[in-house]
C-alpha cells in the first residue's frame, strides 16, 4: 500500500489485531439513496484509493443497498492483499419479506454469513457484527451461532452495535458463562454532538477491554459547517433527506460547531478534521467510521490524523455538550 506512512495503526481493543485509526465505512457505496455514490466504478476507485493511503479497515452490512455495498467491497478487495485487510459487516435487518428474512435466530445469523461470504468473495469476514439487539431471540442462540462462525473459521471476530449497556455486558458475560468467543468491538454513534454512549456504551466498552468503532463521528455532515443556523438543508444533501440528520439542528449543537470552527481556525485544520481529531483523543475509541463519497473528502478525513489539539482545545469542544442517555 503506497503512502501507507501516513497513516496510523492501532489494536482493536483487547485483541491482537491490527487496524487502521480511521475506518472506511461502505453504506455510501450502492443506490439505494440520492445522497450515495450511485456510481459502482467510482466507488471502486474511492476504495482503491483508501487502500492506497494506508486504510486497512473496511465496514459495511448486508442491508447496506440490500448486499450491493458487499458487492462492491468485494470487487475493490480483489487484487488487493487480503492477509492485510479487516473487513467488516453486519447481519440483522430485513433481506427479504418471508419468515426468517431478519433478526439473529442461528438461521438467519448463519445464511447471512454465507450471503456475505459470496458478496465479497472471500473465504472469511474478519469482524461479523450483529448490527442492533434482537429482543425475539435468545442472545444464547445469537451466541452460539457466532460461535460457531469462528470455530468453522469463516469469521475470526465479532462485534455488536447500538444497543443498552445493559443488553451488551448481558452478551459479554453470557459468552464467558458459556465459553462462547467475545465481542471484541462495539459500533456505537459517537460525535461531538452524539455524546450519549458515554452515559450507556463507553463505560462498559472501557472496562471489558472493547475497541470502538464510532459511526457518524461527523454527525451526518453537521460538523462539516456545510449547515447554517437558521437556514434549512439544500436539496440534494443528506440532511435534507434525513430528519436524523436535522435532529442535530439545536442550539447546544450549534455551540458546539462554533467551537469546532473555532479550534480549526487557531490549527489551519478544517470543521471536520477537528471533529475527527477530538473524537480520535477519546477514550477507547479505535477508529471513527468515515463515510467520504469523494477523493477531496477521504483525504480530508485522512488528514485528521496529523490534527494535534491540545487539552484546552478538546475540553472547549466538548464543554457546550451534556451527555445524556438516551439522547434528547
Amino acid at each position: 500500500m503506497s503512502d501507507a506512512v501516513d497513516m496510523a495503526y492501532t489494536r482493536l481493543g483487547d485483541t491482537g489485531l491490527e487496524v487502521s485509526r480511521l475506518c472506511l465505512g461502505c453504506m455510501n457505496f450502492g443506490s439505494e439513496r440520492p445522497w450515495m455514490v450511485n456510481d459502482r466504478r467510482a466507488s471502486i476507485d474511492l476504495i482503491h484509493e483508501a487502500l492506497d493511503l494506508g486504510i486497512n479497515f473496511l465496514d459495511t452490512a448486508n442491508v447496506y443497498s440490500t448486499g450491493e455495498s458487499e458487492d462492491i467491497v468485494g470487487d475493490a478487495v480483489a487484487s488487493a492483499n487480503r492477509d492485510e485487510l479487516v473487513l467488516a459487516t453486519k447481519v440483522y435487518g430485513d433481506m427479504g419479506e418471508g419468515p426468517n428474512s431478519g433478526g439473529l435466530s442461528r438461521k438467519h445469523v448463519l445464511d447471512q454469513a454465507e450471503a456475505s461470504l459470496d458478496r465479497l468473495d472471500t473465504d472469511y469476514i474478519d469482524l461479523y457484527q450483529i448490527h442492533r439487539w434482537d429482543e425475539n431471540t435468545p442472545v444464547e442462540e445469537t451466541l452460539s451461532a457466532l460461535d460457531h462462525l469462528i470455530e468453522t473459521g469463516r469469521v475470526r471476530y465479532i462485534g455488536a452495535s447500538t444497543m443498552t449497556a445493559y443488553q451488551f455486558t448481558k452478551a459479554l458475560y453470557t459468552s464467558d458463562i458459556e465459553d462462547y468467543s467475545r465481542f471484541a468491538c462495539m459500533q456505537p454513534e459517537y460525535s461531538a454532538v452524539a455524546r450519549h454512549e458515554e452515559q450507556n456504551l463507553l463505560e462498559v466498552c472501557e472496562g471489558e477491554g472493547i475497541g470502538v468503532i464510532p459511526w457518524s463521528p461527523l454527525a451526518g455532515g453537521f460538523l462539516t459547517g456545510k449547515y447554517e443556523r437558521g437556514a434549512g438543508p439544500e436539496d440534494g444533501t443528506r440532511a435534507a433527506a434525513s430528519e436524523s440528520v436535522r435532529s442535530y439542528f439545536t442550539d447546544e449543537n450549534w455551540a458546539v460547531l462554533d467551537a469546532v470552527e473555532s479550534v480549526a481556525g487557531e490549527t489551519g485544520a478544517t470543521p471536520a478534521q477537528v471533529a475527527l481529531a477530538w473524537l480520535l483523543e477519546r477514550e477507547p475509541v479505535t477508529a471513527p467510521i468515515v463515510g467520504p463519497r469523494t477523493s477531496e473528502h477521504l483525504r480530508e478525513n485522512v488528514g485528521a490524523l496529523s490534527v494535534d489539539l491540545t487539552p484546552e482545545q478538546v475540553e472547549r469542544i466538548a464543554e457546550p455538550k451534556a451527555p445524556r442517555y438516551p439522547q434528547r
